[in-house]
């Protein structure tokens, strides 16, 4: 088991579960953050991966590719869907980059014959897509490395992804950790590759991506965060997030939907403080983490 180190000038004091070096008041914090939130392991949400093609030059393709599978064949259609990728995902929002991706994943059980233009332009991508980890020789005499060995189709994605349906769901989408979340809530269907994760569940979402984006989450918790490796739905899972009131519910909902149309530092400022609140944080708590955040 890892440590949190608490620095009192040249003193160090101890606490379980992970290690970081923390001052009184960051230490103060995040003891507040434990005290008055509630693990999101219990809440009413699933944590899941992007999808993991093993070849995305196969997979993910532009619209003008789209465009000519479905006039070879209309029935393409059914299998591809928009995506984005981590370099899509912003904070609160997202920029749809006309990428698709071709949707056949191993949950569904989708027969190859049935889309021929489909599995056209994939058998032109030959023995790279065949999933037995084994190495060939390709048309120039270079060594290539197939997928890595699974029990799938040589067709289908690399994941079975039988979380399918969640990509039609309200969810917050995130990337891979970095120094901030940049969380953004999607509502209309859109998949995700392997860069990013998704946060669907039966609870307002709205209130979980203003935290995942507010400012003491990005002082404190990602600070921990970079400093143990944590990451992904691993570390998402771990997260304590505030108990809020039906007030506090509603006032970050309405301030989500502003801050989606029109992101400024007032609503930034106004979210950062209802979590404050949240978490029972003192006015020097607070000063620190405006501070810090000035300091950026």
């Amino acid at each position: 088991m890892s440590v949190y180190i608490q620095q009192y000038g040249s003193e160090l004091s101890f606490t379980s579960d992970a290690w970081a070096i923390l001052n009184p008041l960051e230490l103060s914090i995040k003891s507040k953050i434990e005290k008055y939130g509630t693990p999101l392991r219990d809440w009413d949400i699933s944590i899941n991966y992007g999808i993991k093609t093993g070849c995305n030059d196969a997979f993910i393709i532009d619209g003008a590719k789209r465009a000519e599978l479905i006039a070879a064949d209309p029935k393409s259609d059914e299998i591809i869907r928009p995506i984005l990728r981590g370099r899509d995902i912003k904070r609160y929002g997202y920029d749809f980059a006309d990428k698709w991706l071709i949707a056949l994943l191993p949950s569904r059980k989708y027969d190859i014959n049935d889309f021929p233009a489909v599995k056209a332009w994939l058998e032109s991508f030959g023995k790279k897509l065949d999933q037995s980890g084994s190495k060939y020789i390709d048309e120039q005499g270079q060594e290539q490395k197939c997928r890595k060995k699974t029990n799938n189709k040589w067709y289908e994605t690399q994941d079975s992804i039988a979380y399918w349906n969640d990509f039609s769901k309200q969810k917050i989408a995130y990337r891979e950790i970095s120094d901030e979340m940049g969380a953004c809530l999607i509502d209309d269907e859109y998949f995700l590759n392997n860069k990013c994760y998704i946060i669907t569940g039966n609870i307002d979402l709205k209130p979980l991506v203003a935290y995942l984006n507010s400012n003491l989450f990005t002082q404190i918790v990602l600070q921990m965060v970079n400093t143990t490796g944590g990451k992904g739905a691993d570390f998402i899972d771990k997260l304590h997030a505030p108990n809020l009131t039906a007030n506090q519910v509603n006032k970050l909902g309405t301030l989500v939907e502003q801050i989606q149309v029109c992101q400024s530092n007032v609503l930034d400022e106004q979210i950062d403080q209802i979590i404050y609140e949240a978490f029972n944080l003192s006015l020097d708590e607070i000063d620190f983490l405006n501070k810090r955040k000035r300091s950026q």
